[in-house]
């Protein structure tokens, strides 16, 4: 027999491992924080609302919940691409989506954009990134590019094993754009999909 002290321990944990389950399965709004539910974006469309999918059951499937791609060419990309660059999260991404001096760049090739990307974003594909810096504010001159002008920006790709973001920052920081006016986002779609945000032709 238990000691009044223990029964009385074990009754209280039991009594929250069975609320536990219920609670979990409470359904109630999905924001994106507890203060903000959507986030209204400028595309050259017009205005887009970027939300998150209010079904409490949705599951990421078939690409998107892959989690074993073959390494090389898939490999895990480092936290930051390169010296200077600023790695962000989805939080800091919609921030940049909303401020209109920055620009927000899809850097996948143009059938992975076409399947979807996040709303805002323009598609660059990173092995054409170097020939359309004039369009960040770059100048051409004898040397490549004179980028002292250049705009900031957010560069993502697939996701944490894809390629293509870091190697087109990498490619823009080789001919002089400025690593500090660069950020990464490093989730790419595959975490943009896996919190259920918003994504173009859905």
């Amino acid at each position: 027999m238990c000691p009044p002290i223990l029964t009385l321990a074990l009754a209280a944990i039991l009594s929250v491992l069975a609320l536990t389950p219920g609670q979990a399965e409470q359904p109630g709004p999905v924001n994106i924080r507890p203060d903000i539910p959507s986030v209204t974006v400028q595309t050259e469309t017009g205005p887009v609302e970027i939300g998150r999918i209010q079904d409490n059951d949705h599951e990421v499937t078939g690409e998107w919940a892959r989690t074993s791609r073959a390494c090389p060419p898939f490999c895990i990309q480092p936290m930051s691409p390169a010296d200077g660059v600023t790695t962000i999260g989805e939080l800091e991404l919609l921030e940049m989506l909303a401020d209109p001096d920055v620009l927000v760049i899809d850097s996948r090739t143009p059938d992975w954009f076409a399947g979807g990307s996040i709303p805002g974003a323009v598609n660059m594909p990173y092995d054409r990134m170097v020939d359309r810096l004039g369009e960040l504010g770059c100048e051409p001159d004898f040397d490549g590019w004179d980028c002292e002008n250049a705009r900031r920006v957010a560069l993502f790709c697939n996701g944490l094993w894809c390629g293509q973001s870091p190697s087109a920052i990498r490619a823009m920081i080789a001919t002089g754009y400025p690593a500090d006016r660069i950020s990464y986002y490093r989730g790419g779609m595959q975490s943009w999909r896996v919190l259920g945000l918003s994504v173009t032709g859905e």
